[in-house]
């Protein structure tokens, strides 16, 4: 699995949820902040995206709106339109509307938001602003816009095996949105590292996807390092620079995380679950997890059980 995919995985804590907005005349909804990740595909028509901070921005059909950080907003036919609180009434029901649309909606978004660990969050998801806002372009991310078209019929017209694939394509619109996101800011050259450059040079994306598949494996910089065919002095500066983060620091991380999904989602005992993120000691485990969560692992999982 790439690295991309595999920190999408360990990010989300739970199935992705949608719904579809019809909204014609006046009409204004305010989005309360929430703990994931929230998004608005526009489908049809135009509308306007109302910042928590910032000016008003025009949205227009094909227009892909990601807040990472679940960062309330809201929706409006126009700059200055008052906004009321969302009402999103049964989580099962999939259209709502807004204003005039009963008969012909003049807008049509889909609306849905990712479950994400807010209070541990991946460094990839820190670096990402409030609002990723990606514009219809001609000719660009045509897989996105794929995905994009999937999803709408599926929400518009639900078929059997929809509760099955509404999911997974929600799944590969994240991937699509961080993946074009990524592509435009590296091309525009906004910044000259960071995981969008770490994501695609070969030897950091190389070494991270190491540590992501094998937490159990001893490793050292010098061993990270041969993966990424560099020095180990080299790499240590590269991984660094691109990542945010020293090696070592990112896979002490990674394990702490990828632990803390085994206790709250497997049955394996604490010894077991330690040896499968690199450590021979259940009680140097025992430690280090707690210095990350400030609870040892059994009382983690009690709490995580309970929940």
């Amino acid at each position: 699995m790439d690295p991309l995919s595999q920190v999408v995985a360990v990010m989300r804590t739970g199935r992705p949820r949608s719904f579809l907005l019809r909204a014609a005349g006046t009409w204004g909804w305010r989005y309360p902040p929430v703990r994931g990740a929230a998004f608005h595909v526009v489908l049809q028509g135009s509308g306007w995206l109302r910042p928590e901070s910032g000016d008003p921005v025009a949205l227009s059909a094909g227009d892909v709106v990601l807040f990472p950080h679940g960062t309330g907003h809201g929706l409006a036919s126009a700059p200055s339109t008052p906004l009321v609180e969302l009402c999103a009434g049964d989580p099962g029901h999939r259209v709502l509307t807004a204003g005039t649309a009963a008969a012909a909606p003049e807008l049509v978004v889909l609306c849905g938001q990712y479950l994400v660990d807010h209070d541990r969050p991946h460094p990839m998801l820190a670096t990402l602003p409030d609002v990723v806002l990606l514009p219809n372009r001609l000719g660009r991310h045509p897989s996105l816009r794929a995905a994009v078209d999937l999803l709408g019929r599926e929400v518009d017209a639900p078929a059997a095996g929809s509760d099955a694939v509404v999911p997974a394509l929600l799944d590969a619109l994240l991937l699509y949105v961080l993946r074009a996101w990524f592509s435009d800011e590296t091309c525009a050259g906004a910044h000259d590292g960071g995981w969008g450059t770490a994501l695609t040079d070969g030897s950091v994306a190389a070494a991270l996807a190491a540590m992501h598949e094998s937490p159990e494996r001893p490793w050292t910089v010098e061993s990270l390092g041969a993966v990424a065919g560099l020095s180990r002095a080299a790499f240590a500066r590269r991984f660094s620079a691109l990542v945010g983060s020293a090696p070592l620091t990112y896979l002490t991380w990674w394990r702490m995380t990828t632990a803390a999904r085994l206790l709250a989602e497997t049955d394996l005992p604490v010894g077991a679950v330690a040896r499968r993120v690199g450590y021979t000691s259940e009680f140097a485990f025992a430690a280090a997890f707690k210095r990350e969560y400030a609870r040892p692992p059994g009382r983690y999982r009690s709490e995580r059980t309970a929940a």
